[in-house]
C-alpha cells in the first residue's frame, strides 16, 4: 500500500493495463492504528475497485491524503460489517510497501454514505481472490517506484469494464451504475507490479488510444490472440487455443457466490502502485 501515489491533477492515476471495475462517489475513509500525521480524521472522497486494487481519491485537493492505494496483495483481515443501528462498512488492515510514504500497517474503515458497502466489499473480495490465484506467496514485496514516464487521459476501457465480467464472474454493475467523470482517469506507462484479476496487465480487447504505436507496452489489444474468450480471459503468448480454453475453465472453477462476509487473508506481500512521486507534482506534457 502507498500514500499519495494514485492521483494525478484532479483525478485518479492507474497503471497501464489496469481497469476500473466499480466506482463509488460518496465514501468516508478512516485510518487508524498508525501514528502517521496524515491519517488523522475522517476523509471524504471516491473509491475505485480495479482489477489490481482499491483506490481512494479525496474530493479535497488540499487534503493531506489525496489518494490511498489498497493493492490486493497487501490487504489482510478484510470483512464487510452490517451493524444494527448504523451504516454498513468495510474494514481491514493493509501493510505499507517500501517507499510508500508510511511504514508498518494501518487499519481502515470504508463507509459508503450512498449505500453499496456489501456489494462493493463482496466484489472486492471476489476480485482479490481471483488475483491471488496468480500471485507468488514467496515473492518479496516490491518497493514503490514512481512511473517511468508521463501519464495520459485513459482510454474508455480503463473505466468501462467488459459487460461479460471476468472468468464467469459479473461484478454488481447495477449497484454502481456511475462512471468516473470525464477527464478524471489518467494512466501511466508503468505496468502493474503485482498480478490482477486477469493475471497480468491489460485491458480486454481495447482500441488504440495512446501516443507512439497507439497502445502502451503489453496492451492486449495489440495481440490478435487475445479475443474470443468469455469473461475477458487473455491467454499468454504461445498458448494454444485448446490450452487457453482449459486454462479459462480452470480459472472459473472456484466460484462461490454465497460468502459475502468472509474475511480475505492473502499471503504476506506488499504493493507497488503506479503514480507520481509527490502529490504536488505537475503533470508532464
Amino acid at each position: 500500500m502507498s500514500l499519495n501515489t494514485a492521483h494525478a491533477d484532479h483525478g485518479v492515476l492507474i497503471h497501464a493495463g489496469e481497469c476500473i471495475i466499480l466506482f463509488s462517489d460518496n465514501v468516508t475513509l478512516e485510518l487508524y492504528g498508525n501514528d502517521t500525521p496524515q491519517f488523522k480524521g475522517p476523509k471524504n472522497g471516491r473509491m475505485y475497485l480495479t482489477t489490481h486494487r482499491m483506490i481512494y481519491n479525496s474530493k479535497n485537493n488540499t487534503d493531506a491524503v489525496r489518494s490511498f492505494s489498497f493493492p490486493f496483495v497487501a490487504l489482510q483481515d478484510v470483512t464487510v460489517e452490517q451493524p444494527m443501528f448504523s451504516a454498513n462498512f468495510i474494514k481491514g488492515k493493509i501493510h505499507a510497501q517500501p517507499n510508500g510514504n508510511f511504514i508498518g500497517e494501518v487499519k481502515f474503515k470504508l463507509t459508503f454514505k450512498s449505500g453499496g458497502a456489501i456489494e462493493f466489499g463482496t466484489a472486492m473480495l471476489k476480485a482479490a481472490h481471483l488475483a491471488s490465484r496468480h500471485s507468488n506467496p514467496n515473492a518479496p514485496p516490491p518497493p514503490y517506484t514512481p512511473p517511468s514516464g508521463p501519464w495520459y487521459a485513459a482510454a474508455p476501457p480503463a473505466y468501462a469494464p467488459p459487460p461479460q465480467g471476468y472468468y464467469g464472474w459479473v461484478p454488481p454493475y447495477s449497484a454502481f451504475p456511475d462512471q468516473p467523470a470525464p477527464n478524471s482517469v489518467f494512466v501511466s506507462n508503468s505496468p502493474p507490479p503485482y498480478p490482477g484479476v486477469m493475471g497480468g496487465s491489460g485491458y480486454p480487447n481495447a482500441p488504440p488510444s495512446y501516443p507512439g504505436n497507439g497502445n502502451p507496452p503489453g496492451y492486449p489489444g495489440n495481440n490478435p490472440t487475445a479475443t474470443g474468450f468469455a469473461g475477458g480471459f487473455v491467454p499468454p503468448p504461445g498458448m494454444s487455443s485448446s490450452e487457453a480454453k482449459a486454462a479459462e475453465a480452470a480459472q472459473s472453477a472456484y466460484y462461490d457466490p454465497n460468502r459475502p462476509q468472509t474475511a480475505y487473508v492473502p499471503p504476506p506481500y506488499n504493493d507497488q502502485p503506479p503514480t507520481y512521486q509527490e502529490s504536488t507534482s505537475k503533470k508532464e506534457n
